[in-house]
């Protein structure tokens, strides 16, 4: 972009997640739901973010809270319907919100029409739609791929006689984008949704939609990080170079960015999934593939400093040819990072670390209670529901700490969440640090947020990074 160029709206974004069985319930059953994020969207528009990522929310069995779909275009009825979906496009467009959806393209459930007609044979007209391959002459999987949730990547299906690829849930196969018609299908779903109105995708996983089609091993992984995000699974102990992360990955997203180019101001934010990620960020942002990406720079460390900030951000490029970042902290997927950077006795530490964040060139992630400075809840085992941390249970404890409910309301019961118990419990802790009690606070987290990223949004300087490249040649960062 040169400086006579009006910019994208996507550029220098800041944009809220909102995790949809967390945010308000309206119905009384315990969940959060697309009316409930509709009566709230004026709390985001006032805390001054540009766009809405909302996580799936579309028909699934659940087993993975939506991340393992069953259909494509249709709202769970546990969320609402398409009507309320369409209501909130509409709200969030009269308040000047984009809504970023998330897409989850790499993976279907096998609950899915599509696998329960492959997994029936070899000959039907979906058979090759998922990846299935043969035993080994002694009945054993193809090969050493694992899954991120533990174990073989391999399914046995006796229907077929084969086994069947899943990264992640033995419940949640993977598609086989080796076939054209998968490719096909899956730029159709994209296209209902845009038809209907959303401004962009987030794209789940976007590194593995390909797989090696000769189903080669994966190396060994003679450095496991002790700090990875993974360092109680085996999932580290190799380099995942043959199951996710493949070339013909960029060739998609091509595909995919000429559909979304052919509607306006739409835009795709990928998910990067791999250990050279700075490598990874400059292929898939590079021209006609995704406008923004992110990493797990920051997700995952447990220390922060200005050095990692200003190395990460050289590591990606400030160049105009350079594809976006997208900072973030904090997600549905990791730790709060008040409590994962130690933070909890000064949780305006880390508002702090995200203004900073936010300065940089790139958009950035504000994940639903961070803005209050939420610490990561405790959650006791007998209510853990997400099947990574049951898996890996009590070395991982999962990722239900940073998905339960938001707190509206310090005097209510379950913090004006719900009426009813919700499907995870609100800490106590979290009811002092509610929407209501900071809103009348001055110096409270929630608004000091506020205030910066309203101010930020008058500031070009700021929002496009226009100084970026001294502050990355200067070593005044220390």
């Amino acid at each position: 972009m040169t400086e006579t160029q009006e910019p994208n709206w996507w550029q220098g974004a800041a944009i809220y997640q909102i995790y949809p069985r967390s945010y308000l319930d309206t119905t009384g059953n315990g969940v959060g739901d697309l009316k409930g994020i509709s009566e709230k969207l004026p709390h985001i528009a006032e805390l001054g973010a540009d766009a809405v990522w909302i996580s799936p929310f579309v028909r699934s069995p659940m087993l993975d809270f939506g991340y393992d779909v069953s259909d494509y275009r249709a709202v769970d009825p546990l969320f609402g319907t398409l009507e309320d979906f369409q209501a909130l496009l509409d709200r969030a467009h009269e308040l000047g919100l984009k809504i970023i959806m998330d897409q989850v393209l790499s993976h279907t459930s096998n609950q899915h029409p599509w696998f329960l007609e492959s997994r029936e044979g070899r000959e039907n007209a979906k058979a090759d739609w998922y990846v299935w391959a043969d035993p080994k002459k002694d009945g054993t999987v193809p090969n050493n791929w694992l899954s991120v949730f533990g174990g073989s990547s391999w399914q046995w299906e006796p229907r077929r006689g084969q086994y069947y690829l899943h990264n992640f849930l033995r419940e949640q196969p993977d598609l086989n984008y080796h076939n054209p018609e998968v490719q096909d299908a899956v730029l159709d779903v994209c296209r209902f949704w845009l038809d209907m109105g959303v401004d962009g995708f987030r794209l789940d996983v976007c590194a593995f939609y390909f797989h090696d089609s000769d189903l080669r091993d994966n190396p060994d992984n003679p450095e496991v990080n002790p700090g990875a995000h993974f360092r109680f699974n085996p999932y580290s102990m190799q380099r995942h170079t043959r199951d996710i992360a493949q070339p013909e990955n960029l060739a998609f997203l091509e595909r995919l960015r000429a559909l979304s180019d052919a509607y306006e101001d739409r835009v795709l934010l990928g998910e990067l999934h791999e250990g050279d990620g700075a490598r990874l960020h400059r292929e898939y942002t590079a021209p006609d593939r995704l406008q923004l990406a992110y990493g797990y720079w920051f997700l995952g460390a447990d220390e922060i400093d200005a050095g990692l900030i200003r190395d990460t951000a050289a590591a990606l490029g400030h160049e105009t040819r350079d594809g976006w970042p997208c900072w973030a902290l904090d997600n549905h997927d990791f730790h709060r990072a008040v409590t994962r950077l130690g933070k909890e006795d000064c949780p305006e530490a880390v508002t702090v670390i995200l203004a900073a964040l936010t300065c940089l060139r790139g958009a950035c992630c504000i994940y639903q209670g961070s803005e209050l400075g939420l610490a990561q809840a405790h959650v006791p085992y007998d209510r853990i529901v997400d099947p990574y941390g049951r898996e890996f249970y009590p070395s991982f404890q999962g990722r239900d700490g940073a998905r339960t409910p938001m707190p509206w309301e310090g005097g209510e019961p379950h913090g004006g969440f719900s009426k009813t118990e919700p499907w995870l419990p609100v800490p106590p802790e979290h009811l002092d640090r509610a929407v209501d009690r900071q809103k009348t606070l001055p110096g409270s987290t929630l608004n000091q947020m506020s205030r910066f990223l309203n101010w930020r949004r008058e500031q070009p300087a700021l929002r496009m990074a226009a100084w970026h490249s001294w502050i990355c040649r200067s070593r005044c960062w220390g």
